[in-house]
């Protein structure tokens, strides 16, 4: 079991069997340590998703509950964010991927569970890879 910083895809993707990466997902979370990170940006966009496809919100967070992960805030990080945004703004990185690559440089040793291959191309503190369980790694 590994501490992962959990992104919006794969949380939707374990809620929906419909999604690509359903099956995927099911198998990396046995990997998922209690204790894991998820950020309330990625809860918002997690829960926005859900309704899309007609599921309750109330799952998503019945969810993180059940998965014991730690709700990190990151309101005093806005600085810092918003330097991740401008330095990536020709990238498709949104406010939810900036808070996880904050999230990953905030705690060092962890991986980042994502879905979206562009992660593949953030670094942490400008330079470091930063590790992932992603399809496109798996």
């Amino acid at each position: 079991m590994r501490r992962v910083i959990l992104d919006t895809g794969p949380l939707v993707a374990w809620l929906c069997p419909r999604d690509e990466h359903h099956a995927w997902v099911r198998e990396a979370f046995r990997e998922v340590a209690p204790g894991s990170i998820v950020c309330e940006a990625v809860l918002t966009e997690a829960c926005h998703l859900a309704a899309k496809e007609a599921l309750s919100r109330g799952r998503v967070l019945e969810f993180i509950r059940r998965l014991r992960l730690q709700v990190v805030p990151l309101g005093s990080e806005l600085e810092t964010i918003s330097h991740l945004l401008n330095r990536y703004a020709d990238t498709p990185m949104d406010f939810a991927d900036a808070c996880v690559v904050r999230l990953a440089e905030m705690f060092p040793d962890t991986t980042v569970c994502t879905t979206d291959s562009h992660f593949q191309f953030f670094r942490k503190r400008q330079r470091d890879v930063i590790p992932l369980l992603a399809p496109s790694t798996a």
